[in-house]
């Protein structure tokens, strides 16, 4: 196993984990519940940690990661079946829930 990605931020490390569990990369969360020891030990060992099981997938999982992050100055996307306007890290359109995909082709 190799870590692929950890941030302070608890949603952030829960959207990489499901970024990459949807593209098929089987992960691991570590430090789940180390929040409680904080005070005790560093808060940088505390943080939420997305592992990679297969380390075939370590690469992938790296680039998918690496692409979520800086798709963050993205435009936004126009929904092709409500007309919605969605920001760019949205997988969904938040009005009618369908896939960005559809709509970015």
């Amino acid at each position: 196993m190799k870590l692929a990605y950890t941030n302070a931020n608890r949603m952030m490390v829960l959207n990489v984990q499901n970024l990459l569990e949807r593209e098929g990369i089987k992960t691991l969360l570590r430090n789940e519940y180390a929040v409680g020891a904080m005070g005790e030990i560093s808060p940088f060992e505390v943080w939420l940690e997305v592992w990679v099981f297969n380390q075939a997938d370590y690469n992938r999982a790296r680039t998918l990661v690496s692409t979520s992050i800086s798709d963050s100055h993205a435009p936004e996307w126009l929904c092709h079946e409500c007309g919605e306007r969605n920001d760019p890290s949205f997988d969904f359109c938040w009005n009618c829930q369908t896939d960005a995909r559809a709509s970015r082709s």
